[in-house]
């Protein structure tokens, strides 16, 4: 594996937090670069988008020639495009196949990169840098450089710290792409620690507006979302056995059901199973195609999904993961049910 993790601190540094060494290493190449790719993991959020854009508008302000990008699907979701105020965002096929110097977002692995994975071997194969700015736990280091701080709420946090770095200006359209990432990877920041109240703050000074960001992003679907989210809740299951005895629900969004929905929709389910009061985790499978399913993975306070998500072959965080896979639904459930047996409790 290329790259090692740069991820401990010295003795009187967070815990998990970045070492400001790495930092100053990752700015360096970046203040230095006339050329930068970014990318979002496929189905990029609030938290990869943001980060992307974020960074890409200050390179982009410093003179460097600047590309976001992310394996599927082509646009982004109607709820971020504003985000993108320079235009930055480019289609999979028009990013080089071996760029320069790339810089990857909120994305634990390779596979979360899609189509796009190619690129990260393909600028290493060349002598480029990969620079990977992440905060899942499961981060496989996989490019050059990297800034991984587990500790952090969101990525974009790291992403800020980069910018302090850099010297950029904290303007509102950048303000703008860091809050939308910190409003949603906190849940609205109902986990979030103090600083992250502090940086919220100081993106409220630097002009954001929080209804405006926010509500687009988590309060605003078209109305064929009512219906779907209908049908879905009427399938929905509760086993008050399954996760170790602590209840297990789950529901399955099939691609008729989301049928001219965006992924933002169908997204926005897991948060409303999830609140199953007799219910320690909650799941939802949505179909993605013949046999292929996206699943997402929530948690309460005591079971550790990201253990789950990563036996199903996924990864992400102790109380919120995912991952992909083909077969059947029954297939998949049991496989969930086995992974939830056996995933550690939580102090």
């Amino acid at each position: 594996m290329r790259g090692q993790p740069e991820t401990a601190g010295p003795p009187d540094s967070p815990e998990g937090a970045a070492p400001a060494e790495s930092l100053a290493a990752v700015a360096a190449k970046l203040a230095a670069a006339p050329d930068v790719t970014l990318f979002g993991h496929v189905n990029p959020d609030a938290d990869a988008l943001g980060s992307a854009l974020a960074l890409g508008r200050a390179l982009h302000e410093r003179g460097s020639t600047v590309r976001v990008s992310f394996g599927h699907p082509d646009k982004p979701a109607r709820s971020l495009r504003d985000l993108d105020v320079d235009g930055l965002i480019v289609p999979p096929a028009e990013v080089p196949a071996a760029p320069p110097l790339l810089v990857v977002c909120d994305s634990g692995s390779l596979g979360r990169l899609g189509g796009l994975a190619d690129r990260v071997e393909g600028t290493i194969a060349a002598g480029g840098e990969v620079i990977v700015l992440d905060h899942h736990v499961a981060n496989t280091r996989f490019g050059t450089l990297h800034v991984v701080d587990e500790s952090a709420e969101a990525t974009v946090l790291i992403v800020l710290r980069l910018l302090d770095e850099l010297g950029a200006e904290l303007d509102l359209p950048i303000a703008r792409c860091l809050y939308a990432g910190l409003v949603t990877d906190t849940r609205s920041f109902r986990h979030a620690g103090a600083e992250v109240h502090r940086v919220a703050a100081r993106l409220l000074e630097a002009g954001v507006d929080p209804e405006a960001t926010a509500k687009p992003l988590l309060d605003t679907h078209p109305f064929g979302f009512m219906g779907m989210l209908a049908g879905v809740l009427s399938r929905t299951e509760l086993e008050p056995s399954g996760a170790r005895g602590l209840g297990f629900v789950h529901a399955t969004v099939r691609e008729a059901d989301s049928a001219g929905l965006g992924s933002e929709d169908v997204d926005t389910v897991i948060d409303i199973i999830r609140t199953t009061a007799e219910a320690e985790v909650a799941a939802v499978l949505k179909e993605i195609g013949t046999g292929h399913w996206s699943v997402s993975l929530r948690a309460d306070s005591r079971i550790d999904v990201s253990r789950a998500a990563n036996a199903c072959g996924g990864g992400g965080h102790r109380l919120a993961a995912g991952f992909t896979t083909r077969g059947e639904e029954h297939e998949i459930l049991a496989a969930i049910r086995k992974a939830l047996d056996e995933a550690p409790l939580l102090p």
